[in-house]
């Protein structure tokens, strides 16, 4: 079954939208999962689409962030705020899975509200600030933080997503209404690479946790220079320092590229969270 429904939370005056999978009857173990920049929910291209097969014993939420997908508009895409939105989804305990800026929002909820958390995954959060005294992540932050200080004034969403994709080899994704409005959201989101998340709450938590990253095999080498060798010395730093497994796959977005093996590590997780 696929289905979308919104609810209200402490966050904003105006309910998150989220699309519920969910295939056959019963009561399931609940889901949550925070998708990153540029992208939503169930998007094929960078969101969490290539997850819908665990739906068959899971119910799956996919969130849209706000000023993403089908959500509202907000005047500035927060992590903060995102938290709060993924508590309310957290209902009285759900497992949470978040990527890249998802990932940074779903630490700071579960750093929160450890009690509702059943088990954390991470995919490649961008949570570059806890791990700052890594030389490769020191000069990344100091990099982003002079960009996002320079980021030209007038700047539309489409030059946004160009600069974003092909600035490090990327290909530019198809600019459709849907991925300019990811674009729009992105360019003035507060920095989730800054964000100061408390790594001892995670730490000290007693859900399982996992920590999911790429080796970076086959990227650009601008995109693993400038994105991938800072993201990899964070994924190593917080997963050591929260007590969490750490899967690394091929590639440079582990849960559309390699969904065979996400999914299995995450239904490993999940049943171990959930003995029986």
């Amino acid at each position: 079954m696929g289905d979308t429904f919104t609810r209200q939370d402490a966050a904003a005056a105006e309910p998150v939208h989220v699309t519920v999978w969910e295939d056959g009857e019963g009561d399931r173990p609940t889901v949550v999962l925070a998708h990153g920049i540029l992208t939503w929910g169930d998007d094929e291209q960078y969101g969490f689409a290539a997850q819908r097969p665990l739906a068959d014993r899971y119910r799956l939420l996919v969130m849209d962030r706000r000023g993403y997908g089908r959500s509202p508009d907000i005047a500035h895409s927060d992590w903060s705020v995102d938290a709060q939105d993924i508590i309310g989804l957290l209902g009285t305990g759900a497992h949470l899975v978040g990527h890249a800026y998802g990932g940074v929002s779903a630490m700071a909820a579960a750093a929160r509200r450890p009690d509702l958390v059943r088990s954390l995954t991470l995919i490649q959060p961008g949570a570059l600030r806890p791990a700052e005294r890594h030389p490769v992540v020191a000069e990344a932050l100091e990099r982003a933080r002079a960009a996002t200080a320079t980021l030209p004034v007038g700047m539309t969403p489409l030059e946004y997503l160009r600069a974003a994709t092909g600035s490090v080899g990327m290909a530019t994704p198809e600019p459709t209404p849907a991925r300019l409005r990811a674009a729009a959201a992105s360019m003035t989101e507060r920095p989730c690479w800054d964000a100061d998340i408390p790594l001892g709450p995670l730490a000290e938590a007693p859900f399982p946790k996992l920590m999911i990253s790429g080796d970076w095999t086959g990227a650009p080498e601008q995109y693993r220079k400038y994105a991938g060798e800072p993201l990899i010395a964070c994924a190593d730093f917080v997963a050591r320092a929260i007590g969490a497994g750490h899967v690394v796959v091929p590639g440079y977005y582990p849960h559309t590229q390699q969904p065979g093996r996400v999914n299995a590590a995450l239904r490993e997780l999940w049943n171990r969270a959930d003995p029986g």
